[in-house]
């Protein structure tokens, strides 16, 4: 295995192979090995450029540690800013921490850390941290996870902005991995276990080197591409075809004699702008020339993407996320579907028949455990198999947590589908930790944990006895390392897979293969809550709101209500009023309300009762026009609460 290499001034020089590393940590020592560290204290920039024409100069204006920093001036786009190469220190299939401290030289901003990999000239961008608030009046740590899933010719670190150019400073960052640990050998299989379908894993190209592609192996019989068969990383400009990320995970599919899930053939995000562009490059509007050309980039897509791998992909996510149960019709209003109607369906799944005659095609979507969402799919699924469109299969993502759902509403969802000719597969499973969006741990709670193992048993416990249905359950994910949930919804370690970070069995993997070996003293019922008693109304509570994302015409926020009173609060009512036209979309974790200005929303079965001393988070999507001014006053059951 190659050594870790030198990168200039930024880095620290590591000459051992990482292969020695390994061993030396293998007594479970998780020390860190830190491979890059930058903290400008040589006076010079040690390594770093800019992205385009800005300035960088290290200085003693400020600093976070020692008495220097990097400014960065002459910023003339958002995702200018300082930039440093790691193609020679990050290896593929090696988790990283990746931590470096920011402060804008005036004003104020959201900061990201982002990284920028090229294959082939084909460039492809990554999200370390989203969206930090940072100021002129102190330094904000922006600290993520990233895995380099692929084999590169360029890689950079860089640091961005959400909405202005200011000039800021950069100081003290730093990359570490902790090493893998060799697999465990001497427990069972979760393939050997559970026999009743195909158990399989979502990866990326990191997930099939070294140890991470031993543990692949092992214990899964089933893999899908999380990202490397979507639009965007096939197809990244018109009519040029690349399989440079999905070709190295097809072939360790065949060589480990695993199944292949395809995901997806089209979606509403990972989709290039040209996608939507009329013939002369402006966006598409509603007409007949551009359905007639977006249906015709469809077919030319599907007809190569699918060709090209033939009888090895057994199964095709055709469409993916269609519903927003919101809607009158039940349809999602992306611009597949504002432009062509239902029409980019059937012929999405006309060509995937027509090209994989053997393969099955399914429909795939997330929350179909929530009744309207569930019907909404239902209802479509039945209308165009009426058509003779050929829908051969259902997916249900099972983005779940360790509350949420109830194993009767998941049951729920896998009858409603029963006896309309399609099979059922679980697509996308993991178990977050988190109940919402405003909890973040330094480390996984032995308590959420337990939840989480009786989680994954009960929910495999239900599969295996619609087995007659279920023909496919797919974790998304492999280890704890590397998971989307580390970024989504917010910047925070999730830990929601059966292997933890170092590719070690976690009491979830039990919950699979033998609860009985779960451990702890917590009942299969355990809620993640305190108990305590009830009381119908709050004797004191706070309320934090947060706009965790925007862009135009949009946001995302996030809720949270702190029971700051002595009692619970049992059966929660929150209420505010926007002021700026703002209306909610979609919303998790509870159930919303709005008549015009007025919003209220009420806790989900789960989450209905705060303890004292707790908190319940509730997350949303919504729009706005104008302005989007934060809600001046928020009640619980009737009591105003305090705003922090």
């Amino acid at each position: 295995m190659r050594a870790l290499a030198r990168l200039a001034l930024a880095t620290l020089v590591v000459a051992v192979p990482l292969t020695a590393v390994v061993a030396a940590h293998a007594a479970a020592d998780p020390t860190p090995v830190t491979v890059l560290t930058s903290d400008f204290e040589d006076g010079t920039v040690q390594g770093w450029t800019g992205r385009s024409a800005e300035s960088l100069a290290v200085g003693t204006t400020v600093a976070h540690g020692g008495t220097h920093s990097l400014a960065v001036t002459g910023r003339t786009a958002t995702w200018n800013g300082p930039s440093l190469s790691v193609l020679g220190t990050f290896e593929k299939g090696t988790a990283y921490t990746i931590s470096a401290w920011v402060r804008m030289a005036d004003g104020s901003d959201n900061a990201r850390l982002s990284v920028e990999r090229r294959t082939g000239g084909t460039a492809t961008y990554e999200t370390v941290v989203g969206n930090t608030a940072v100021t002129s009046s102190g330094w904000v740590n922006l600290t993520g996870h990233y895995t380099l899933s692929a084999d590169v010719d360029f890689l950079n670190l860089y640091v961005e902005t959400a909405s202005t150019t200011g000039s800021l400073y950069l100081d003290d960052v730093t990359a570490s991995y902790v090493p893998a640990l060799p697999i465990q050998t001497d427990i069972p299989a979760v393939k050997d276990v559970v026999t009743e379908f195909p158990v399989g894993a979502a990866v990326t190209g990191a997930e099939i080197t070294t140890e991470h592609g031993d543990l692949l192996a092992r214990h899964f019989n089933s893999i899908t591409p999380g990202n490397a068969l979507k639009w965007d990383a096939t197809e990244p400009t018109e009519n040029t075809f690349t399989y440079t990320q999905a070709d190295p995970i097809i072939a360790f599919a065949k060589a480990h004699d695993m199944k292949v899930r395809g995901h997806t053939l089209v979606w509403h995000n990972q989709t290039p702008a040209w996608v939507f562009q009329d013939a002369n490059g402006a966006t598409m509007t509603a007409t007949a020339e551009n359905k007639a050309l977006l249906l015709a980039r469809l077919e030319n897509h599907i007809r190569n993407v699918a060709a090209h791998y033939g009888d090895t992909i057994g199964t095709w996510d055709v469409v993916n996320e269609v519903i927003d149960e919101s809607q009158s019709d039940g349809m999602r209003r992306s611009s597949w579907y504002t432009i062509t109607g239902l029409d980019y369906i059937r012929t999405a799944f006309r060509v995937a028949r027509e090209v994989a005659p053997s393969a099955k095609l399914c429909i795939n979507d997330y929350n179909t455990n929530v009744a309207a969402k569930r019907d909404a799919l239902y209802n479509l699924v039945v209308q165009l198999k009426g058509e003779g469109v050929p829908i051969d299969c259902v997916g249900h993502q099972m983005h779940v947590n360790v509350s949420w759902p109830s194993i009767s509403d998941t049951e729920a969802m896998l009858k409603k589908f029963e006896g309309i000719g399609v099979e059922q597969q679980i697509t996308e499973m993991d178990v977050s930790i988190y109940t919402g969006s405003g909890e973040s741990f330094p480390t996984p709670p032995a308590d959420r944990l337990l939840a989480q193992a009786y989680m994954y048993r009960d929910m495999f416990a239900l599969f295996r006895r619609y087995k007659a249905d279920l023909t496919s359950v797919t974790l998304w994910g492999l280890a704890d390392d590397n998971t989307w949930l580390d970024t989504y919804p917010v910047t925070r370690k999730d830990a929601p897979l059966l292997f933890d970070t170092r590719l070690q069995a976690k009491s979830a993997y039990w919950g699979v293969v033998d609860p009985s070996k779960i451990g702890g003293t917590a009942s299969p019922s355990a809620s993640v809550s305190p108990s305590a008693s009830t009381s119908a109304g709050p004797s004191g509570c706070a309320v934090t709101y947060k706009i965790t994302g925007s862009w135009p015409g949009g946001f995302q926020g996030d809720v949270k209500i702190a029971n700051t009173g002595s009692s619970a609060i049992a059966n929660w009512k929150l209420a505010w009023t926007f002021a700026g036209g703002q209306t909610i979309s979609q919303l998790w974790n509870g159930t919303v309300a709005q008549s015009g200005s007025a919003v209220s929303v009420t806790g989900a079965s789960w989450n209905a009762t705060i303890a004292a001393g707790g908190s319940a988070s509730v997350g949303f999507l919504a729009s706005w026009t104008g302005s989007n001014p934060v809600p001046a006053t928020f009640t619980v059951n009737g009591t105003t609460c305090t705003v922090l």
